[in-house]
């Protein structure tokens, strides 16, 4: 038996600093990332539970979460268990992303998270440089 500590999580940024649109569009451009982003649209898994249902070695699977994280399109939380075992559990935190391309502004990215929690989109931008 587990539970999910909702108070230990990432993923959405609690504060106004956006996720780098090179690193959003980094992440979204790796095979792996987008497995393990479909894994994890209906459920929260581990890395060792990733690296089984995509068929990556593990150390891959941690490489890939960390970058998913930074991304700001994974969310991590702390799966207790108890046995006494903790263990970190991340979940897709995003419905969609949207990418634009300003001619003033640079590369605009829009995340919107998940219809249960969103009010509305996160926008992200940067400018040409």
């Amino acid at each position: 038996m587990s539970a999910t500590n909702s108070t230990t999580k990432r993923g959405w940024p609690a504060n106004d600093d956006p996720a780098d649109p090179q690193t959003v569009l980094g992440a979204l451009d790796d095979d792996a990332c987008r497995a393990i982003l479909e894994a994890t649209t209906e459920e929260s898994l581990t890395a060792t539970e990733l690296s089984e249902q995509c068929d990556i070695p593990m150390s891959t699977a941690y490489r890939k979460v960390e970058k998913l994280t930074e991304a700001d399109l994974v969310e991590e939380r702390v799966r207790i268990n108890t046995s006494g075992k903790h263990a970190t559990e991340y979940r897709k935190c995003f419905d969609d992303v949207r990418v634009s391309v300003c001619c003033d502004s640079g590369i605009e990215i829009e995340m919107t998270k998940p219809s249960a929690e969103a009010e509305s989109g996160a926008t992200y931008a940067v400018a040409d440089d």
